[in-house]
């Protein structure tokens, strides 16, 4: 009966294949001192709605857009569903489809089975989306033409520009999925964000590579007419419309993001990147040298042709490892991530 309070969360100190991480003290703490209030009700939750409104334009700044519209969700998931509904939505289509690459996380998977909308997958060419498959599957019922910047399986980063091209050639909105890349390209040579493309709507995760407590995604659209396409009558409410996807949500995923992005942004945020960055070069030379075939790192994350049996002696030694849908381990240098915690368990993998 009292289990939880004799419970422990999970120990960071061997998570080497998380999207999430740590929060960041100050964002722990806010998530705390908001946890009762309702974004969902701006009317009576007055302070956390202005919270979400800077929250979002410093999303934005880290996104490339100067005057952003959007919302923080529970997480990259539900961003990609409001993405794929309203591109639906607008659309003068009665049979729908989304184009993206194989690439592209499950969650369009379920926003295709939700929204009743075709989801078509494209070739993707070392990890990254060919841009000839993806015109290819391109008609006169497409949506949306999806982008994946920072793929969750191999970190890589489609040619946004090209795909926002093809996505407004065909009508169609582009959107791109950064939910775990965008708090580290923003520091790379990437071009992906809404000042390289005519990008229409964007999920970018703050409780990923920005440092606040789960649930802290976001959804971002050029302009507020797209959030349009979202919005419900709210009759019982002070405010006359809602456009997220829930109802309810608890501030404390507005506040933590903001707490976080304001601590951080940009001089921490680029000095998180560079750890990370140089921690995903020097454990994907240590695999290499071992002979392992590596892929990576085009931003923080390493792929290497680790065998199954080695996989399972590494998890019953403590490590929080997963595989990629072809059987490559996945490293992902998250801020928790240490050279330190690295070498031990390259140390581990010597072992075997």
């Amino acid at each position: 009966m009292q289990q939880v309070e004799h419970a422990e969360p999970q120990d960071f100190d061997r998570v080497l294949t998380s999207m999430c991480t740590e929060p960041h003290p100050r964002a722990r703490a806010a998530a705390e001192r908001f946890l009762a209030t309702n974004p969902g009700d701006p009317g009576t939750y007055e302070t956390v709605a202005e919270m979400e409104t800077e929250a979002v334009d410093l999303l934005g700044a880290v996104a490339g857009h100067p005057d952003p519209a959007g919302y923080i969700t529970s997480g990259g998931t539900e961003a990609n569903i409001q993405a794929v509904r309203i591109a639906r939505n607008r659309a003068e289509t009665n049979n729908p489809n989304v184009v993206a690459p194989r690439s592209a996380h499950f969650s369009f998977r379920k926003a295709a089975e939700l929204l009743d909308v075709e989801l078509r997958t494209a070739p993707v060419v070392e990890h990254r989306a060919d841009l000839a498959g993806v015109a290819e599957l391109v008609d006169g019922d497409t949506v949306a033409v999806v982008g994946v910047a920072g793929s969750t399986e191999y970190g890589t980063v489609d040619p946004i520009p090209a795909m926002a091209a093809l996505a407004a050639d065909a009508g169609a909105l582009c959107h791109v999925d950064a939910a775990w890349g965008g708090f580290y390209l923003r520091f790379s040579d990437h071009d992906w964000g809404f000042d390289h493309a005519d990008i229409d709507t964007m999920t970018i995760d703050p409780h990923k590579g920005g440092q606040a407590a789960i649930p802290a995604g976001g959804l971002l659209v050029r302009d507020e007419t797209l959030l349009g396409e979202l919005a419900v009558d709210t009759p019982y409410l002070e405010s006359t419309s809602q456009a997220t996807l829930t109802g309810t949500r608890s501030g404390a995923g507005v506040a933590s993001a903001l707490a976080a992005m304001e601590t951080l942004w940009p001089g921490g945020y680029r000095e998180q990147y560079d750890r990370a960055m140089a921690n995903a070069e020097w454990v994907a030379e240590a695999l290499t040298s071992r002979g392992h075939e590596v892929v990576g790192p085009h931003l923080p994350l390493v792929a290497a042709d680790v065998s199954v049996p080695m996989t399972d002696e590494l998890r019953e030694r403590g490590w929080r490892v997963s595989k990629t849908g072809a059987g490559e381990l996945r490293i992902v240098c998250m801020p928790h991530v240490t050279r330190s915690m690295l070498r031990s368990f390259v140390a581990d993998l010597d072992w075997y």
